[in-house]
């Protein structure tokens, strides 16, 4: 008797969980005991990765035997689960935490928003060090970044230029990242925004997990982002999400952006979700015109594939173990490596003053916060005998993975460079950005991420060590 479809896919699974036993033991989770061996000098060592298990390969082989493909069923149930992880209203997924960031800001150009809708020419506050795709939308729609300096040792932005950074009528919203997984200032940032009227939009793409005040970050915003590609603390292979805090109107808003600027919020594959397709009266069109052709928004197609999704219901599961990984993976660096402070600055949460063994010293602002590491920040200082790009060949030359902080200072890439001699108008910059500017010559990272194991983390202090004591 020919076996049914059920029963072939239960075959077909079974045999891709042994696969993925015997073919993927490098990617599993640092304290698993069948994690491939660590072998000094020869295993690479990343800064980040992959982390997955049998269950990521079995939910991607069965969405892909379902082959439904584009967004659907997966898709809306990990949504679902993300913003419920987070506590807020819901979350849209995407096709990379870059269009996240471009879909959260292009959002606010809607004119759905009445008088706080922004025009071209608007201001939006942003950080100078940190990642492109955090600026970039800003100018792709026409608004204008108005760059304040970072932190050298927190990374995060200097939230007393806020006030020299507000231009009253001009500046309409504020966008940043909680960097290397450090929360920003979020009492600063929220107050200002609240006094001004200002739209915020958090950049959680490195932070998921991360608390301030024991809540999660990417909740305190009108808006939040988040990336799934390999490095971060979730993995769908490609994707991202914008996440919506409170507002209804701001989900449609969103989804329309994503979703080639159409008025309609039928999901795929369904027709007549408001039960009026043919009787909507939009634009100059005719009365009745298909409402799943009228579009309110000049949209994108951002959307990511439900098999992606189908990875991130797993993902999702072993999140909280991920992100304790992360602080332990921290924790052990910070420790080991204190006999090194004459050599470098190591990162401080926000609000906290100092560090010892026995944890973080804090201010008098009674604001804490837990960082869901993304990274392990070396800051090397002025006075050591080397300099930063000395010391990254060295952790090259060991196999030890590690990152500059992304763009450092983007106001000295060469886009934003060319940008400000053809249009001067096109940003405006607070202060001298020092700060970036430390960030960008001083700083690297390497890894905290969960599959590290401890013979991973010990070799990487052993490697550092052994290069500051030639000196």
């Amino acid at each position: 008797m020919a076996k049914s479809p059920a029963e072939i896919k239960a075959e077909i699974l079974k045999l891709t969980r042994e696969f993925s036993s015997l073919a993927h033991g490098v990617n599993r989770p640092g304290t698993d005991p069948e994690r491939t061996a660590f072998v000094p000098g020869e295993t690479v060592v990343p800064y980040a990765g992959r982390v997955f298990t049998e269950g990521e390969v079995e939910a991607a082989v069965s969405a892909t035997l379902d082959f439904w493909l584009t967004l659907g069923p997966e898709g809306e149930a990990f949504e679902k689960k993300l913003a419920a992880f987070l506590g807020i209203k819901s979350s849209v997924l995407c096709n990379s935490g870059s269009s996240a960031n471009l879909l959260a800001v292009a959002s606010l150009s809607s004119p759905r928003l009445g008088n706080r809708r922004l025009k071209p020419g608007d201001e939006i506050i942003t950080v100078a060090a940190g990642f492109p795709t955090t600026v970039a939308p800003i100018l792709q729609n026409g608004f204008v970044p108005v760059f304040i300096d970072n932190d050298p040792r927190m990374l995060n932005a200097r939230v007393e230029q806020l006030d020299e950074a507000y231009h009253e009528g001009k500046t309409k919203a504020v966008i940043m990242a909680h960097t290397l997984g450090n929360p920003f200032n979020l009492s600063a940032v929220t107050e200002f925004c609240r006094k001004h009227n200002l739209w915020l939009i958090e950049d959680n793409c490195d932070a998921l997990g991360c608390q301030y005040d024991g809540r999660f970050t990417g909740t305190f915003g009108d808006l939040s982002t988040q990336s799934f590609y390999p490095p971060h603390h979730l993995t769908l292979g490609e994707g991202g999400a914008v996440n919506i805090v409170q507002s209804s109107k701001l989900r449609v808003i969103v989804e329309s952006f994503r979703d080639w600027g159409r008025d309609c919020w039928c999901a795929s594959g369904m027709d007549n979700t408001c039960g009026k397709r043919y009787d909507w009266k939009l634009g100059e069109l005719p009365k009745g015109y298909d409402h799943k052709y009228i579009y309110s928004h000049l949209g994108y197609n951002l959307k990511p594939l439900d098999i992606q999704a189908a990875i991130g219901r797993v993902q999702m599961e072993k999140l909280p173990q991920f992100i304790q990984a992360r602080i332990d993976n921290w924790n052990h660096l910070r420790r080991e490596l204190d006999d090194c402070s004459e050599f470098f600055e190591f990162m401080l949460p926000t609000h906290a003053t100092g560090w010892t063994p026995d944890g973080f010293s804090w201010d008098t602002s009674g604001h804490k916060t837990i960082c869901s590491w993304f990274g392990f920040m070396l800051r090397v200082k002025p006075s050591a005998p080397f300099k930063k790009f000395e010391f990254a060949r060295h952790l090259d030359e060991k196999k030890i993975g590690n990152r500059m902080l992304f763009g450092g200072n983007l106001l000295r890439q060469p886009v934003l460079v060319q940008l400000r001699k053809d249009r001067p108008e096109a940003c405006r910059v607070v202060g001298d950005l020092s700060g970036a500017d430390q960030i960008m010559n001083e700083a690297l990272f390497i890894g905290t991420y969960p599959g590290l194991t401890t013979a991973m983390l010990d070799y990487m202090v052993d490697m550092v060590r052994g290069f500051v004591k030639k000196f």
